[in-house]
This record gives C-alpha cells, sequence and structure tokens, in this order.
C-alpha cells in the first residue's frame, strides 16, 4: 500500500496541556473543519465519550466504475506495512465497547463492534474488495480498530442526527433480511429513524453501484482522542488520492438540550 503525506492534507493533531484539539476542529460532539462553512450538518447528542469525524464524498461517476487500486487492496491485510499510526491494541478495543456500552447497548458476539468483525475476517483471510468506499472504510476501520459507517446520501434524508436508540429498535442490514436489535447503541438518523451505525450500517442506507454521494462517519471515542483524530485524517487523505473526488468537511453541531 502506498505511503500518504499526512501535511498533505493539512490535518494534524496537537497537545494542548492535558487536552487535545484537531487542526480539522475539535467541536462538542466529534471533528468538524474548523472556520469552514460546511454545507452538511450532523446534529449529535451531548454525550461523555463519543467523538464523532466525518467528511462527505461526491463521486464524478458512479461509484461501480471506480477500480479498487492494488494499494487499498494491500490495506485489506494485516501485514500492510504503510499505516500512520500503530495497530489497535486491547485498549482501543476497551474504549471503543465503553462507547457503544454508554447507551446500554451489548456489544459482544454478533454485535460486536464493525471493526472487530473486520479483524476477524482480516485474520481468517476473507477480507475482499466490495466498492471503492467500502474498501478504503475497511482499511482504515481494520487498521484503527475504530468502527466507520459509509452511507449513500441519496438514500437518506434530512436532517441527520446521531442519537442513542430507544427500547425496541432494529433495522434491517443485509440483502437476506436480517435484523440487528439496537437498544442503547448510538445511532446515526435521518426523518425516517435510524440508518447506520458502529456495529452494522442499515441496508436502505449502504452504498451500491449507482452511488453519486457517500457520507463517511468514524465513530471516535474522547478515550482515544489523538487516535480518532489521526484516523479521520488518515481516511480523508486516502480519498484525496483518487483522481476526482470532491471531498466536503461535516460540521457537528451539538443538539440543545431540554430546559
Amino acid at each position: 500500500m502506498e505511503s500518504v503525506e499526512m501535511e498533505s492534507v493539512e490535518i494534524g493533531v496537537v497537545e494542548i496541556g492535558d487536552h487535545w484539539r484537531s487542526d480539522f476542529g475539535s467541536r462538542p460532539g466529534g471533528f468538524g473543519k474548523l472556520g469552514s462553512m460546511a454545507a452538511f450538518t450532523i446534529t449529535v447528542p451531548a454525550h461523555p465519550l463519543a467523538l464523532l469525524g466525518g467528511f462527505v464524498v461526491r463521486w464524478p461517476r458512479p461509484l461501480g466504475e471506480f477500480e479498487t487500486p492494488a494499494w487499498v487492496g494491500a490495506g485489506l491485510g494485516l501485514d500492510c506495512a504503510d499505516v500512520p499510526f500503530a495497530a489497535a491494541d486491547d485498549g482501543v478495543r476497551k474504549a471503543v465497547r465503553a462507547l457503544l456500552r454508554e447507551g446500554g447497548f451489548k456489544p459482544s458476539g454478533r454485535s460486536k463492534p464493525a471493526s472487530e468483525f473486520l479483524l476477524g475476517a482480516a485474520q481468517r483471510g476473507e477480507l475482499g474488495a466490495i466498492n471503492l468506499a467500502v474498501d478504503l472504510c475497511n482499511v482504515v476501520s481494520l487498521h484503527s480498530g475504530l468502527p466507520i459507517s459509509v452511507v449513500d446520501l441519496e438514500l437518506v434524508r434530512e436532517p441527520l442526527q446521531v442519537e442513542v436508540m430507544g427500547a425496541q429498535t432494529s433495522y434491517v442490514f443485509n440483502p437476506s433480511g436480517q435484523i440487528i436489535r439496537l437498544d442503547g447503541l448510538l445511532c446515526l438518523c435521518d426523518s425516517a429513524g435510524a440508518c447506520a451505525g458502529p456495529v452494522k450500517d442499515s441496508q436502505r442506507s449502504k452504498t451500491h453501484a449507482g452511488t453519486r454521494a457517500s457520507l463517511q462517519l468514524v465513530w471516535g471515542t474522547r478515550d482515544a482522542f489523538a487516535r480518532t483524530g489521526m484516523t479521520l485524517a488518515w481516511y480523508r487523505a486516502l480519498h484525496e488520492k483518487i483522481d476526482g473526488l470532491e471531498i466536503e468537511p461535516v460540521d457537528f453541531v451539538e443538539a440543545p438540550t431540554n430546559a
């Protein structure tokens, strides 16, 4: 896999005292481009752990017309050397599970974080190419240890917000109609309900051969603040290596609290 110079996208993380800020923008609930006029906004709740990052990609032609480059395919293996940080350890895994557990969700078994599913598939040699948007997501999620959602923007209806799901909430997550229960899980929602999350994205929002606009959402955590910023930077940098893509920032706005 080809290496990426992080400076090329002017994104970095600098330490300020006991806190961190990202040049890609520390906001109350996530990383948004500092000083930008982002056209795309996601409302996020006040949350003790969640730290989201994301961007929108406009594909100049249907997604199915893009081949997955060899350097992306190489990144789907655990032996990829060109990763800008150390492999995710047990501390990262525990931090991600704590994020999912915060609202009452139980992240284990078939409901473990998506990044853990990817690791298991890679260890078995079963992680292969799907489409370029998903492949880039899987490369970054696999090596960072953070779950990432990819959503077709033409299949969801604004406004978008992140919420902790209530009891008896679920959605279909694959073509065969299998359902995942979402009770207590932090999820991305549109006007029709939950559409993506850090375990599995909904089938109705997934990218496909005709996708022309996608939302990339990193489910980061304050317990891995620097890693979340670095993951977002690397993720965006990999997209910038693909000719013709238009990449737009996302602004994360904290939802008003009830008086």
